[in-house]
């Protein structure tokens, strides 16, 4: 046995189930020894396209994906993926080839120093060096990627070292316990609960992470407080509940501000102040905060909390509840942030203006997917009109990447969604800068069986930067580009391709697309201009109590 096949057999040891990734020099002895193992290898076409699809088998799994790369370019290119993991709280254990030791003191063809390259985008990073310590080193990387906060690890494996004879057994999972709260700290967060009269409750994607949703709703029913997600954090209450107000996370002021201006008490549950910064809803640090997460709080001059409940979320809140003293109710204005908010929304179902306004494809999307069907969205002003306006009954359906925020991962992200949950319908959401970024994994998803839908808000520019710029000097610049022609381009390739030529197309376009056993690809026209019509009115909001 050489270490590349130990290495295999501590894989199989965590319960992997796919590597995704590219083959080269490097990695040779590895992709050997995958050939007669459990795990099943899905060779990529672009390392970017690999890290993406492990960050969202990590984020559905709460288990670390694995993604593969051969040394230099290869490991640059998986490195946007890797760090999107890390700063979004996925699992993820990256493997990168490299040349022999015997070459690292000279320079040599390919050769960079991976493990200071990775350094920054990583909870933690080796080099394999001694083959017998091959175990301890993998059982080190998934325990530290799983825990709490989740996050990126890199292994680096040098040619040389793959090759050497290796003796060792994967190690066993230790048995971690869950850590629960201290009572005093429990008895802190219900006395501050008990004295609030505005509560309001920020869920962050730690919430999902904990598996604590239900435990979130039950906590904010029984105790009559309002709840506001993150981006991260759809699902974490249910969007038709009467106490959700739905999302925040808009870098303009929006209805949910008002929220925010009125509370004297925000309970963050579960919230990373990378997911929304706390500068933006508490700007001069006067809003009493209180942290309940599984970790204690990041040092911020926004966010400096009354108490802090450390441990499991959903027992946290379970035994919060049993302390509190509350009967007050939600404030009228939270009220009015719902009613306002719900009538926005719904002021575009029957709205028929083509090009289609981003409000009204959203709104589309969401009456032809089931609670339980996930979408991917990519990064871009789809994004901003997607977490506004795409709400969730249940957790992970809704996956936004909002801590690196990385265009390209709505394609890859669909393709491990789907592998994981092939009875669902899974739609990538994203606009043409995004799904030029990685559209050639269209071609791994039809090779390996995964029928998922692509929407494309088409408006042939990179919108969100233009809507910025817009906002900031009236005029956008260098942001026009041309596309192939969508549909031609997935006929080409083995899929099935559509085009919107109307509002009333979009409905059934979408439904004879999941339907289809291959994947599939929407081209739909999108008006932005509705981006400056919103930060006008953005503008212009008056909090109505």
């Amino acid at each position: 046995m050489n270490t590349a096949e130990l290495l295999v057999k501590c894989l199989e040891n965590e319960g992997v189930e796919y590597i995704f990734g590219l083959p080269g020099e490097e990695n040779l002895d590895l992709l050997e020894a995958l050939k007669d193992s459990s795990i099943q290898f899905i060779t990529v076409r672009h390392e970017q396209g690999a890290a993406f699809m492990a960050d969202v088998y990590g984020r559905l799994t709460g288990k670390a994906g694995v993604c593969l790369s051969t040394l230099g370019p290869g490991a640059t290119n998986l490195m946007t993926g890797v760090a999107d993991a890390n700063l979004d709280g996925a699992p993820l254990i990256a493997i990168t080839g490299q040349v022999g030791t015997d070459r690292m003191h000279i320079e040599s063809h390919q050769y960079l120093d991976l493990v200071a390259m990775f350094a920054p985008v990583t909870k933690w990073n080796k080099q394999i060096v001694r083959p017998n310590t091959t175990p301890e080193l993998l059982r080190r990387a998934f325990k530290i990627a799983q825990q709490e906060k989740p996050g990126a690890v890199h292994i680096d494996l040098p040619e040389n070292i793959a090759a050497m004879p290796a003796e060792g057994l994967p190690l066993a999972k230790d048995g971690r316990e869950q850590i629960y709260a201290s009572s005093g700290s429990i008895e802190k967060a219900a006395e501050v609960i008990s004295k609030a009269d505005n509560p309001v409750i920020l869920a962050g994607n730690g919430v999902i992470r904990s598996q604590a949703a239900q435990q979130l709703t039950t906590f904010a029913t029984r105790l009559n407080i309002p709840v506001v997600n993150t981006f991260m954090g759809k699902g974490a209450i249910p969007y038709t509940h009467p106490l959700s107000l739905w999302t925040v996370g808009l870098q303009q002021r929006d209805f949910i501000s008002c929220a925010f201006e009125q509370s004297d008490l925000v309970i963050a549950i579960g919230y990373d102040l990378i997911e929304y910064s706390p500068k933006r809803w508490n700007p001069n640090g006067t809003t009493p905060i209180l942290h309940i997460a599984e970790t204690a709080s990041e040092i911020d001059s926004s966010y400096i909390p009354l108490g802090e409940v450390v441990g499991d979320i959903g027992n946290s809140l379970d035994q919060i509840i049993e302390q509190v003293h509350r009967d007050g109710k939600p404030l009228p204005i939270f009220a009015n942030v719902r009613s306002e908010i719900r009538a926005d929304y719904e002021f575009y179902a029957h709205d028929e203006e083509f090009p289609i306004k981003p409000q009204k494809i959203i709104y589309d999307l969401r009456q032809v997917m089931g609670a339980q069907d996930i979408v991917i969205s990519d990064v871009g002003a789809h994004k901003m009109w997607m977490a506004r306006h795409y709400h969730c009954e249940s957790p992970n359906t809704c996956l936004i990447s909002n801590g690196f925020a990385a265009m390209g991962i709505s394609i890859p992200g669909a393709l491990a969604a789907k592998l994981l949950y092939p009875e669902q319908n899974v739609v990538a959401v994203t606009g043409d800068g995004g799904f030029m970024m990685n559209c050639q994994e269209l071609e791994t998803a039809l090779r390996v069986g995964t029928n998922f839908v692509t929407l494309i808000f088409n408006d042939s520019g990179y919108g969100l930067i233009g809507w910025k710029q817009m906002n900031h000097f009236g005029a956008s610049s260098f942001i026009e580009f041309g596309n192939p022609d969508f549909v031609k381009f997935a006929d080409s390739m083995g899929l099935k391709g559509y085009r919107v030529e109307s509002v009333a197309d979009l409905i059934p376009t979408l439904k004879e697309a999941q339907s289809q056993n291959v994947p599939t690809v929407i081209d739909c026209p999108v008006d932005y201009r509705e981006n400056v019509k919103f930060s006008k009115k953005a503008g212009e909001l008056i909090c109505r109590i």
